[in-house]
């Protein structure tokens, strides 16, 4: 049986979509909930709030107890484990294959029956606050939530993900509990396995543990809009991190394959042009690459640098210098050697079933169908130079944002960026 063939869905009366992947040769299974809401979804006062809740996940049920979920999912030798993004909010375990049925009933038993005992939330809210205030203490990672809301500034899109300390502080028991009825419904939800499993099986665990979920419809997202600006912040860092960017595609967008490649030519590795101009001929970065963010109804493409005060004017001329040249002089070779990549970070990833039922939920989410291994290597095998090329034209003649934090004076103004890349 090959690894397209294995994969099978099921939608349940309530709505739920059931997908799975069934791979013969590995002896675990990872079983995940992914819901399609996230900091997208929240509105100001919520902001956090999807954060909260995934941080509540295993902090108790209506049967049991924070303690008694960590125990029974570590008897067996399994792993559990959720994340939080601007569009999504998952939950998974991975277990060895006889014990999927445990790890099905307690990630069902969190999405059904989350009981959030006020002293666990209490606890939890010190323990989030602690991890925005290491945020913030973390210059090239808060550098990314300046970026993104100076690109997306006053809407769901730009705030963080986290959340702030007021929101999070404000948030109460009551308003987890309402923003979870209302997000995670089976309609909003897919189930997604991946490992040595058998399809029916996993459907009739699901049909059990998820039958409570509600079934209402969930809230639309606000549309994301990009308006470009600048964030810019003085602090007494030995270094400047800076964030240059643009808007770009959406998964579904017909640039999205030529996009992803070039931003691995770009600044996706070693070999990549910014990387070799930027650190290993001129040393004027310790870290620099390039990046594509892709939504559902839009997305960001950035670059990011971290450099030392007096090397700041000079990274964003060279940078540029090369935004300039890949819309024009793109080889044959470099274009082979970023399809390689992609190709091998693709096929290496399916080894995982963690990550292959994680691909199964979001192209779910996002197309509508599980699109065969076949068909993307297909779409990025296609991809030509002039594609590239023009791909690189209609990126970096857009409205750029830029973010930097640090002694940043000698980092050009934006309204300079933008006329260079204009002329």
């Amino acid at each position: 049986m090959s690894g397209e063939d294995a994969v099978e869905v099921t939608r349940l009366p309530s709505g739920l979509v059931v997908l799975t992947e069934r791979m013969e040769r590995v002896e675990t299974v990872s079983f995940g909930a992914y819901v399609a809401t996230g900091a997208r979804n929240e509105s100001a006062e919520e902001n956090g709030i999807s954060h909260f809740l995934e941080h509540m996940a295993f902090k108790g049920t209506e049967r049991r107890s924070a303690i008694a979920i960590a125990e029974e999912i570590e008897a067996v030798g399994g792993q559990m484990n959720a994340y939080t993004a601007r569009e999504q909010t998952a939950f998974y375990v991975k277990v060895l294959k006889e014990d999927l049925a445990l790890g099905s009933d307690i990630i069902g038993d969190i999405l059904c029956h989350s009981c959030f005992d006020p002293a666990e939330v209490e606890r939890e809210r010190g323990v989030i606050l602690q991890e925005i205030g290491q945020a913030n203490d973390t210059p090239d990672d808060i550098i990314f939530d300046h970026f993104q809301e100076a690109a997306y500034p006053e809407q769901p899109m730009g705030r963080p993900v986290l959340g702030t300390e007021e929101r999070v502080g404000a948030v109460s028991r009551d308003n987890l509990r309402a923003y979870m009825h209302r997000h995670y419904t089976a309609s909003n939800t897919v189930v997604a396995a991946a490992g040595n499993l058998r399809h029916q099986a996993v459907v009739e665990l699901v049909d059990r543990h998820f039958a409570d979920l509600a079934r209402t419809e969930a809230p639309r997202a606000v549309p994301a809009r990009y308006e470009g600006r600048e964030f810019r912040e003085q602090r007494d860092l030995d270094q400047v991190h800076v964030v240059l960017g643009f808007p770009a595609v959406a998964y579904a967008d017909d640039d999205f394959y030529p996009v992803m490649l070039l931003s691995t030519l770009l600044g996706g590795g070693m070999s990549s042009r910014l990387f070799q101009e930027v650190r290993e001929k001129r040393g004027l970065v310790y870290s620099i690459y390039a990046f594509a963010s892709p939504y559902a109804d839009g997305g960001l493409f950035a670059i990011y640098a971290g450099t030392g005060e007096k090397e700041a004017a000079e990274v964003m001329p060279v940078t540029l210098g090369e935004l300039e040249k890949v819309q024009r002089e793109v080889t044959a070779a470099e274009l082979a050697r970023a399809r390689a990549q992609v190709k091998a970070g693709l096929l290496m990833s399916l080894e995982s079933p963690g990550n292959r039922s994680e691909q199964l939920a979001r192209q779910w989410q996002v197309f509508g169908r599980v699109i065969p291994v076949a068909e993307t290597v297909a779409r990025i095998e296609a991809v030509g130079v002039a594609d590239i090329e023009a791909a690189a034209r209609k990126l970096f003649r857009a409205a750029p944002t830029l973010a930097s934090l640090g002694p940043a004076a000698r980092v050009p103004q934006l309204p300079a960026i933008a006329k260079r890349l204009a002329a």
